[in-house]
C-alpha cells in the first residue's frame, strides 16, 4: 500500500502539494492529473525515491519493485532485443550466478557448486529464462517494430523510437509498482491499442500520466487530481472523475453561496447592535462565530486556453485532386514506393480523418501533400487559391531551433502580408500563452507543449483553407486538446487529420481513409471497428514477414523473433476495406479445379516436412521430459559431490534443449496454421 499523510512538496520555493493525504492500495491502476506545471512528474519523483517529502510521511512497501520508463535517450550498439532483455534486472543477477557457480576456479567445493548450480538453474526456470527472449521481442513487435529491426542497434533508430525501446524495457522489468509518464507521445495508434491491452493484464499497482482521455479510460479504474495544491482521490476512470469533479463543484459553489449570506447575515447584525449595551453580548457572540466559522472556498473558474482559427479567404472546390498518385521516398537516387495508385479528391469542408498502422505511409501521404517531399509519380492539383496549414509531427520540422516566438511571427507576417507591427505580434503571441519574456526565448529550449502551441499560432495567422495535421497532440495538455478540437470544429475550411488521440478523431472527423497494403481507401467503420482492424492487419504482417523468412529454408531452426511473434499475434478477426483488396478476376469452371489442385499439391508439399519435424519435436519433448523428471528427483537425493555436480550440468543441458526444442513446437505450429489459413 503507497500511503501519503500531510505530505508536503515543494520544487525550490514553491509549493507544489500542501500537506495532502491519500492511499492507494496493491493492485490498482491510477491515472494522475492535472494542469502542467501543478506537480505530477514532482510527485512521480516521490514515487520512485528521487524526491523527498518536506514534511509529512510518505510510505512504500520496501519489498516492492519498481519500473519506469528512462527519460534519457539510450545511446548503445547493443541490438534492440538485447537492449530491451536488459530491463529484466532479475534474470540478469541469475545468470550471473550461475555463470559464478559453474566456474572452476571458485572457492566452493564440488557439493557446494553443484548445489549452488543446480540452485541458480532453478531460480532461472522461476523467473522465465526459456521464454526471455520471445517475451522481449513481443513486447518489441507489440510497440510497432518490424521483425526485421529486432537484432538492429539502438543508435540505429531515431529518437522517437529509441524511447519506444526504452519503454519496452520497463515492461520487460518484473515489477510491483509501475509509473508511466506520458508513454502514448511516440506511440501510433495501432502500438497504442496493444499497450492498453497489455496494462490492463498488468498484475502490480500502475501509476500514469497521460493527456489521453480514451487511453485513462481503457487502462485505470482510480483518478488522483492535483489542483491547487491539494491532491484528491477519485474512484473511477477519468470520465468518472470529470462527472463526480462537476458535481462536488456545483455542491460546492452552493454551499459557498449559502455561508455568503450567513456571513452577509451576521455582519449585518454585528453592525447593527455592536455598538448597544443591551446587544453588545449577542453581538461579540457573533464576532466569535464568525471568526470560528471555516470559510468555503468560492469555485474559480479556470482560465482555459482557447483559440480559433480566422475564416479562410476563400473556399476552393475540390481543394486539391489526386490522380495516380505515387507517395514514397528517393533512397540514394532510387524510388521507394510506398503508397500507390491514389486517385481522390479533397472537398472543401471535408472533416478525414487518415488512419493506418505503423509505417503504411499515412506521414509520408502528408508530407507529400504539404509539399514537404516531392510526389514520385502522378499529379496532385491545387485548387484555385489553395492555402495549406501544415502541423508537422516534429514540431521542429517547422520551427528554427535558435529563434524565438517574436521572430517566428516577424518573419510569417512579412512573408504573408503586409508588415504587422511589434506590438500587434505580441498581442498575438500573448493570446497563445506567449507572455512577456517567453516572446524572446529561443524554440529550441521550450517544452514540447510550447512548441506545439507556436505551431497552433503560426497557423492561425497563415489563415489557411486546408489543415494538414500529423499527431498535432503529442505533447498538448487535456485542456489545450479540448481546444484544439473545439477550433477544429468550428473552422470553415478543410480538416486532414493523423492521430492517436481516438477522442480528437472522434469528436473532429466525419469520414476516415485508410491507408494500408499500399493504397488509399474509405473506412466505413468507425473507430472501435479500426481498432479490431489494427490488430489483425498486425497479424497479417507478422504472418507475412514469418512465411517470407521460413520459405526459403524451413528446416532451419527459428530465430527467437519468430517464437516472439506467435506470442505476440493477438487473434482478433477484422475486415480490411474492400477498396485495399483488388477482387480477383472470374475463372472458368474448368480452370478453378485446376487451380484448387495445384493449391491442394502445393499446400500439402509445404506441409508435410513441417508436420514431420513437428512430430520428431513433440517424441523427443516428451523423452527430455522424463529426462528432467529423473534428474530433479535424483538431485533432490543423497549424492556424492561430484556426481550432484555431474547431475547439476546434465539437467542444464536437458533444460537448454528443451526449451529450445518447445520455441521450435510453437514456430512450426505458427508456420502450419499460417499456411493452412492463408490457402
Amino acid at each position: 500500500m503507497i500511503a501519503l499523510k500531510n505530505v508536503t512538496l515543494r520544487r525550490s520555493a514553491k509549493v507544489l502539494l500542501d500537506k495532502v493525504s491519500v492511499t492507494l492500495n496493491p493492485g490498482e491502476k491510477v491515472g494522475l492529473v492535472g494542469r502542467n506545471g501543478a506537480g505530477k512528474s514532482t510527485l512521480f519523483g516521490l514515487f520512485n525515491g528521487s524526491l523527498h517529502e518536506d514534511s509529512g510521511d510518505f510510505s512504500l512497501p520496501q519489498q516492492w519493485q519498481l519500473s519506469q520508463v528512462e527519460q534519457n535517450m539510450p545511446e548503445t550498439e547493443a541490438a534492440a532485443t538485447d537492449f530491451v532483455l536488459g530491463g529484466d534486472t532479475r534474470l540478469a543477477s541469475l545468470r550471473d550466478a550461475l555463470t559464478r557457480a559453474e566456474q572452476e576456479d571458485d572457492d566452493l567445493d564440488d557439493f557446494e557448486r553443484g548445489m549452488a548450480i543446480a540452485h541458480a538453474h532453478s531460480d532461472l526456470a522461476d523467473a522465465g529464462e526459456h521464454d526471455a527472449v520471445p517475451r522481449a521481442q513481443s513486447l518489441i513487435l507489440g510497440l510497432g517494430f518490424k521483425v526485421s529491426e529486432l537484432d538492429l542497434p539502438v543508435n540505429s533508430f531515431s529518437g522517437g523510437w529509441r524511447m519506444r525501446l526504452q519503454l519496452a524495457r520497463a515492461l520487460m522489468s518484473p515489477s510491483d509498482l509501475l509509473l508511466l509518464d506520458e508513454p502514448t507521445n511516440h506511440l501510433d495508434l495501432d502500438a497504442l491499442v496493444w499497450l492498453e491491452a497489455w496494462l490492463k493484464r498488468y498484475q502490480g499497482t500502475l501509476i500514469v500520466i497521460s493527456h489521453d482521455r480514451e487511453f485513462l479510460d481503457a487502462v485505470t479504474d482510480v483518478t488522483l487530481h492535483i489542483d491547487n495544491q491539494g491532491l484528491i482521490r477519485y474512484g473511477g476512470n477519468y470520465s468518472a472523475f470529470e462527472t463526480l469533479r462537476s458535481q462536488q463543484l456545483e455542491l460546492q459553489q452552493s454551499a459557498f453561496s449559502k455561508q455568503q449570506d450567513k456571513i452577509a447575515h451576521l455582519k449585518k447584525f454585528i453592525d447593527r447592535f455592536k455598538a448597544k449595551a443591551s446587544k453588545a453580548k449577542q453581538a461579540q457572540s457573533r464576532v466569535k462565530a464568525l471568526e470560528r466559522m471555516e470559510k468555503i472556498a468560492p469555485v474559480l473558474a479556470d482560465a482555459d486556453f482557447t483559440f480559433e482559427f480566422k475564416e479562410p479567404a476563400n473556399l476552393p472546390n475540390p481543394m486539391l485532386a489526386i490522380s495516380d498518385g505515387q507517395f514514397g521516398y528517393l533512397v540514394e537516387g532510387e524510388q521507394k514506393i510506398i503508397v500507390r495508385g491514389v486517385n481522390k479528391s479533397v472537398l472543401a469542408g471535408q472533416r478525414i480523418g487518415i488512419l493506418g498502422a505503423n509505417g503504411q505511409g499515412k506521414s509520408t501521404l502528408v508530407k507529400t501533400i504539404a509539399g514537404d517531399i516531392p510526389l514520385l509519380s502522378g499529379i496532385v492539383t491545387q485548387g484555385k487559391g489553395l492555402s495549406i496549414g501544415y502541423f508537422a509531427q516534429q514540431e521542429l520540422d517547422v520551427l528554427r531551433p535558435g529563434d524565438n516566438p517574436l521572430e517566428h511571427m516577424t518573419r510569417l507576417a512579412r512573408e504573408v502580408g503586409p508588415q504587422a507591427r511589434e506590438q500587434e505580434l505580441r498581442n498575438f503571441l500573448g493570446t497563445f500563452n506567449f507572455t512577456g519574456d517567453m516572446v524572446r526565448q529561443a524554440v529550441g529550449t521550450m517544452s514540447g507543449g510550447e512548441k506545439a502551441r507556436l505551431v497552433l499560432a503560426i497557423m492561425v495567422w497563415q489563415r489557411p483553407n486546408l489543415l494538414l495535421m500529423d499527431e498535432p497532440t503529442n505533447h498538448l495538455d487535456l485542456a489545450t486538446r479540448e481546444a484544439l478540437s473545439m477550433a477544429l470544429n468550428e473552422f470553415e475550411g478543410t480538416v486532414m487529420l493523423v492521430s492517436h488521440d481516438r477522442a480528437l478523431l472522434r469528436a473532429v472527423c466525419d469520414e476516415f481513409w485508410l491507408v494500408g497494403r499500399g493504397g488509399v481507401g474509405p473506412f466505413d467503420g468507425d473507430l472501435d471497428d479500426y481498432q479490431r482492424y489494427l490488430l489483425d492487419e498486425s497479424k497479417r504482417l507478422r504472418e507475412q514477414a514469418r512465411l517470407e523468412r521460413t520459405s526459403d529454408d524451413v528446416a532451419d531452426p527459428p530465430a527467437p523473433a519468430k517464437v516472439a511473434e506467435a506470442a505476440a499475434a493477438t487473434r482478433v478477426s477484422a475486415k480490411a476495406p474492400a477498396s485495399l483488396t483488388p477482387a480477383p478476376a472470374a475463372a472458368s469452371p474448368q480452370e478453378q479445379r485446376k487451380s484448387d489442385a495445384q493449391q491442394r499439391q502445393q499446400l500439402a508439399a509445404r506441409l508435410k516436412p513441417l508436420r514431420k519435424e513437428l512430430e520428431q519435436a513433440d517424441q523427443r519433448m516428451a523423452q527430455l521430459s522424463q529426462d528432467q523428471a529423473a534428474l530433479e528427483a535424483r538431485l533432490s537425493s543423497q549424492l556424492a559431490p561430484a556426481e550432484l555436480a555431474q547431475a547439476g550440468k546434465k539437467l542444464k543441458s536437458v533444460n537448454d534443449e528443451l526449451a529450445a526444442l518447445e520455441e521450435r513446437w510453437l514456430a512450426l505450429s505458427g508456420q502450419i496454421e499460417a499456411i493452412e489459413t492463408t490457402v
